[in-house]
């Protein structure tokens, strides 16, 4: 089973996921009427990055990848983290921030889901959460997933495989990850990008958007299905 090569130096994946987060750059031109969301151009932003990574993401132990779409405008289109909303910073992870907004359904699941694995210090020793595409986009005045859009889907897929490796390079677990959605982020992640990567398996579970809008009398049994799957494939 391959494994990352590990490195005596405990803060390099803390330093590396910093590093990669706050250095991104989108060098394609996109279809018009389309802009970037780039959380990582403001300051405070890139501090909380950096204390998120610190305090959660010391030591070099294999984790899984956890895999969402784009960032959207009021969670990780603001705070620059993954499936986390303003108050999460604070109530969920206790960093330090003047960053504000409002609750954002997928961070609101996704938070449920970490404490229900244990909390964070749990869950992020053992998995590392991300999207296919870290820098998000809007049209109109509304957020946009990638695969939206076929051209953006199509321009954009040699980039996402390029980031996902260049994670993978910091240490992960190479040969099985997690992906939050089962319908067009499934389809992409297939058809698209699993060729040229690393993995053997892929575990697909509903997206937190439509659990939270669709299912939302049934987020207990999502969540219980969140942990035992995210229990399962870390082996």
């Amino acid at each position: 089973m391959p494994r990352p090569h590990a490195s005596t130096d405990s803060k390099q994946f803390a330093s590396g996921v910093a590093a990669f987060l706050t250095s991104l750059s989108l060098d394609l031109e996109l279809p018009d009427g389309f802009r970037i969301l780039d959380p990582y151009r403001h300051d405070e932003v890139v501090d909380v990055v950096r204390q998120f990574c610190t305090t959660y993401y010391a030591g070099n132990q294999n984790r899984v990848a956890v895999w969402g779409i784009n960032p959207g405008r009021f969670g990780a289109g603001v705070t620059g983290l993954s499936f986390t909303d303003p108050v999460a910073l604070v109530d969920l992870l206790g960093l330090r921030t003047t960053i504000t907004g409002r609750r954002e359904p997928s961070a609101q699941f996704v938070s449920m889901v970490i404490e229900a694995y244990g909390g964070p210090k749990a869950f992020y020793h053992d998995f590392y959460l991300s999207a296919l595409s870290p820098l998000g986009f809007e049209s109109g005045g509304k957020n946009i997933n990638f695969y939206d859009d076929a051209d953006l889907a199509r321009r954009i897929a040699p980039l996402i495989r390029a980031w996902m490796l260049e994670q993978h390079s910091l240490g992960l677990v190479e040969d099985r990850c997690v992906v939050l959605g089962t319908g067009k982020l499934r389809d992409y992640m297939e058809r698209t990008l699993r060729q040229d990567l690393p993995y053997t398996t892929v575990e697909y579970l509903e997206h937190p958007r439509f659990i939270m809008q669709y299912r939302r009398r049934r987020l207990s049994e999502f969540v219980d299905k969140y942990v035992e799957t995210l229990l399962r494939i870390k082996g």
